[in-house]
């Protein structure tokens, strides 16, 4: 049981964010939730339930959630934001003010800024005081929230370039159920994270074309190939996509049939127009926007990402997905290991 003044302040009641404010409350952390919508932040209050992003997993009563920004972070010692990528800047700088001064800052969400190319961390570095820049951490790893939700055996990483930011939050956050690893790699956690989502588009776009298991594999060891050479240039350590935060999280999201952006990838493949798809969602499937990110960032690095582009002609250009297919079969061949060789120093 954790000491009884210390709380925890949850930014974004999606299924994510939802699923770590239980985890924390059921080992005994006060859990403030902040939830952007009114009618389903009373409704959480009201049935012990996220009947919109996390229906039928009973919520904690250590959980207290609300839409005041303030009562969510105020006197908060860990701030956990969960919210969607791309609305991460907007929310936490509102949320600056109420920041205890000694929090601990924790990024659960994944991907990439359009405009800035930044990393959820170098989002917050850029917004928050100078006394919070090394507090900041990263989660990420293979864990689908329902899964967590359900206490199913997980295992992420926890990302801090201080070690012992990195090692409070493995005690904060481990679970028998839920287990943490830590790494001083922050950058290359979040690019794993982040890339994968783009991935498993890909992944999802062979599937829904009916492609068969030699596809996804290849697809996969490929896709694995082109982020670790992106991660490389921008100075993460390759041996971090290897671990959870790459190739296990890139093989969850790739054929697992809870991934987002799987199911919009299937649903490229079988024909549909991204806006149609995106349309009948009511969570945000990361990699679309972060498929942007990816094109800018590779051609910054100048790292040839050729899954990662046909993605993005695929969801912005409207190329039909079997030519893209087609066209990444007969690029120019290649010698494997040169094509993935790590640049030392980098």
């Amino acid at each position: 049981m954790p000491a009884q003044q210390e709380e925890v302040g949850v930014i974004g009641a999606g299924g994510w964010g939802t699923a770590l404010a239980n985890l924390l409350a059921e080992t005994g952390y006060p859990v403030g939730l902040w939830v952007y919508e009114r009618d389903l932040c009373q409704g959480i209050r009201s049935k012990r339930e996220n009947r919109l992003y996390l229906p039928g997993v009973k919520l904690s009563e250590r959980i207290t959630p609300t839409s005041s920004l303030r009562e969510a972070v105020k006197g908060k010692q860990i701030l956990v934001t969960a919210s969607p990528s791309h609305l991460v800047r907007r929310v936490v700088k509102k949320a600056v003010p109420y920041l205890s001064p000694g929090a601990l800052i924790v990024s659960a969400s994944k991907g990439i800024e359009n405009r800035s190319l930044l990393t959820m961390s170098q989002v917050l570095q850029e917004i928050l005081p100078s006394q919070f820049r090394s507090r900041i951490a990263t989660i990420s790893g293979p864990s689908f929230a329902r899964e967590v939700a359900q206490r199913i055996p997980t295992a992420v990483v926890v990302a801090a370039r201080d070690q012992v930011v990195a090692q409070r939050l493995q005690e904060l956050f481990n679970t028998p159920y839920f287990r943490i690893y830590t790494s001083p790699d922050l950058i290359g956690v979040e690019l794993g994270g982040a890339l994968k989502n783009v991935i498993a588009l890909a992944a999802g776009v062979c599937d829904g074309l009916g492609l068969g298991f030699n596809t996804r594999a290849a697809l996969f060891t490929r896709g694995l190939a082109e982020i670790t050479r992106l991660g490389v240039k921008m100075g993460a350590n390759p041996l971090t996509f290897s671990g959870l935060a790459g190739a296990g999280d890139l093989l969850l999201t790739c054929t697992g049939d809870l991934s987002r952006n799987r199911t919009v990838g299937i649903r490229l493949g079988k024909g549909m127009k991204i806006k149609e798809i995106l349309l009948g969602m009511r969570m945000v499937a990361e990699g679309v926007k972060t498929t942007k990110s990816a094109c800018k960032l590779s051609r910054k690095y100048q790292v040839e990402m050729p899954i990662t582009e046909q993605v993005y002609l695929i969801l912005y250009k409207n190329k039909p997905p079997e030519v893209a297919v087609k066209e990444l079969m007969s690029r120019g061949l290649k010698t494997e290991l040169e094509e993935v060789e790590i640049r030392k120093g980098g």
